[in-house]
C-alpha cells in the first residue's frame, strides 16, 4: 500500500511494505535533467534568436529560473516537457526588473544568476529565495565575483540572501576554487562572458561539466583541460539560440537504481538517462557495491551521452565513498546511504561536507531518519558510517522539506518491515514532480 495524504498541512506519504508485491518490474521514464534544464533556460534567455527546449524538467526549481528571466525581458513560453520556446534578448541586454527576483528553493538559480546579473552594467537587481535558500551560503560565489569587480551586498556581508547587485564592467580573473562545485564554476564562467579577457577557473577535483558543454553549443569560446581540472571562457562571444533536448536526470534515476537493487525480484529499465561522465559517480559506486546494472541503447543527444539503464536486484556489499568521486555524486549520497544500510559490511562516506549546506543538513537528516528506521549509522564531520545488514523497521520519519531526503526515505520504506510514514513528502516535487505517482504505478501493474 502506497498512500499520499494531502489533507494535512504537510503531506504524509505512507508505505506499508507488507502489502506490496515483491519486485519492481517494467520500464519507466524520468524527468529531464535539472542542471541542464536550468542552463537551457538561462542561455536561451541570453542568446540571440530562438531556443527550443524539449524534455525540460517541470519541477519547481526550473520554474523559478524561468520566472526570473521572464522578469528581465526574455520571452518564455508555457513550461511543458514537450516543447518550450525561449526568445532571447542577447547577451548584456537583460532589463532591470521592477521587483525582487525570487529563486524559490533553487540554489542553482540564485548562484548562477549572480554571475549574470553582476556583469550587466548600469542595472540594479535584488534577489532572494525561500527560507531554506536564504539560510544557505552564497560567499562561495560572491567572493570570486567581487574579485572580478562585482558590487554585491547582502546579509552577513553578502554571505546570505537577500542580495542586492549593482551591475558592473567585470574583469577576467584566474580563480583557484577551494571547492569542486559546478555552481561556483558556472557562476564565474557566466560572469566571464562579458569581460574583455579570458576567465579561468581551476578546481581541486573535476565537477559536472554541463555549463562547458552548453556554453560551447551556444557559441561561447570555452576551453577545458581535464588534466588540471581547469576551464576557461573568453569574453565577447555572441550566444545564438539552439535546439536543446534534455536527457533524463541521473539524480532522479538514482532512486530507482537503488530501489531495484535492494528490493528482491526486481527487473527494471530506466529509459533515456543522461550518463555524462562528470555525473556517473553513482553508477561507479553501485557497480563497486555489486549492483547489476547494464547500459542499453547508448547514444548522444545534444552533446550529452544518454543510455537506457537496466537494473536487477542484487546482493550489495559495503564500500568506501570519498575523494574525487564525491563531486560527481554529491546529490546522490542520501540514496546511497539507503543502499549502504542494505549492504553487507560497513560503508564509510567521507569528504562530503558539502552535504551540510544543501536544502537541509543532509548528513544530520539521513543519520537521524535512518536511525529511526533501525539502521546502524553514525555521523561523521564530513559524512557518515553505515553498518549494513540490519533489518529496517517502518516508523514515522521526516523529510526536512528536502526533496532528496524525502525520496530516499520512500525507497527505504520499500524494504522496511511494516508501515513507514514520511512527513512533508510534497518536497519531492522540487526536482521530481512525478516521483510518487511513478512509485505507485510500479506497484499497480
Amino acid at each position: 500500500m502506497i498512500d499520499l495524504a494531502t489533507t494535512h498541512p504537510n503531506h504524509i506519504l505512507t508505505i506499508d511494505s507488507s502489502q506490496l508485491p515483491q519486485g519492481l518490474q517494467g520500464r519507466i521514464t524520468i524527468p529531464g535533467d535539472k542542471s541542464i534544464s536550468h542552463r537551457a533556460l538561462m542561455l536561451g534567455s541570453l542568446a540571440e534568436g530562438e531556443t527550443r527546449i524539449r524534455g525540460l524538467l517541470l519541477g519547481e526549481d526550473p520554474r523559478s529560473t524561468a520566472a526570473c528571466f521572464a522578469a528581465m525581458g526574455a520571452e518564455i513560453s508555457e513550461l511543458n516537457s514537450d516543447l518550450v520556446i525561449v526568445k532571447g534578448i542577447g547577451l548584456g541586454n537583460l532589463k532591470e526588473p521592477v521587483d525582487v527576483l525570487n529563486a524559490g528553493n533553487s540554489g542553482t538559480t540564485l548562484r548562477l544568476m549572480l554571475g549574470i546579473l553582476a556583469s550587466h552594467p548600469d542595472r540594479f537587481f535584488t534577489v532572494t529565495g525561500d527560507a531554506s535558500l536564504r539560510s544557505r551560503p552564497m560567499s562561495r560565489v560572491v567572493n570570486p565575483l567581487r574579485q572580478m569587480g562585482a558590487s554585491i551586498w547582502g546579509r552577513e556581508n553578502g554571505a546570505r540572501a537577500p542580495l542586492a547587485i549593482s551591475g558592473q564592467n567585470l574583469k577576467a580573473i584566474h580563480y583557484q576554487s577551494p571547492v569542486a562545485s559546478a555552481q561556483v564554476k558556472s557562476c564565474i564562467m557566466l560572469a566571464g562572458l562579458m569581460t574583455d579577457g579570458e576567465t579561468i577557473i581551476t578546481e581541486p577535483e573535476r565537477s559536472r561539466d554541463h555549463s562547458e558543454r552548453m556554453l560551447a553549443a551556444f557559441g561561447a569560446n570555452v576551453s577545458v583541460d581535464v588534466d588540471t581540472n581547469t576551464v576557461s571562457v573568453k569574453g565577447g562571444a555572441k550566444l545564438v539560440g539552439q535546439e536543446v533536448t534534455v536527457p533524463g536526470d541521473i539524480s532522479s534515476a538514482a532512486f530507482w537504481l537503488v530501489a531495484a537493487s535492494i528490493v528482491p525480484n526486481s527487473d527494471l529499465v530506466i529509459e533515456n538517462v543522461g550518463i555524462n561522465p562528470t555525473r556517473t559517480g553513482i553508477l561507479e559506486v553501485l557497480a563497486e557495491m555489486g549492483a547489476d546494472i547494464t547500459y542499453e541503447n547508448e547514444r548522444e543527444v545534444t552533446g550529452e551521452p544518454v543510455a537506457d539503464l537496466h537494473v536487477r536486484s542484487a546482493s550489495l556489499k559495503a564500500c568506501r565513498i570519498g575523494g574525487a568521486v564525491i563531486p560527481r555524486l554529491i546529490d546522490e549520497i542520501p540514496i546511497l546511504a539507503i543502499a549502504a544500510s542494505c549492504a553487507e559490511g560497513t560503508t564509510i562516506i567521507e569528504d562530503a561536507e558539502e552535504l551540510r549546506v544543501k536544502e537541509s543538513d543532509r548528513i544530520v537528516a539521513m543519520v537521524k531518519e535512518l536511525t529511526k528506521l533501525g539502521a546502524n549509522v553514525t555521523e561523521r564531520p564530513d559524512g557518515m558510517e553505515i553498518v549494513g545488514g540490519k533489518a529496517l523497521t517502518g516508523t514515522e520519519v521526516d523529510s526536512y522539506d528536502d526533496h532528496r531526503v524525502a525520496m530516499s526515505l520512500a525507497i527505504a520504506a520499500l524494504v522496511a518491515k511494516g508501515k513507514t510514514s514520511i512527513n512533508r513528502a510534497e518536497s519531492a516535487a522540487i526536482s521530481y514532480p512525478s516521483f510518487i505517482p511513478t512509485l505507485q504505478s510500479l506497484y499497480s501493474k
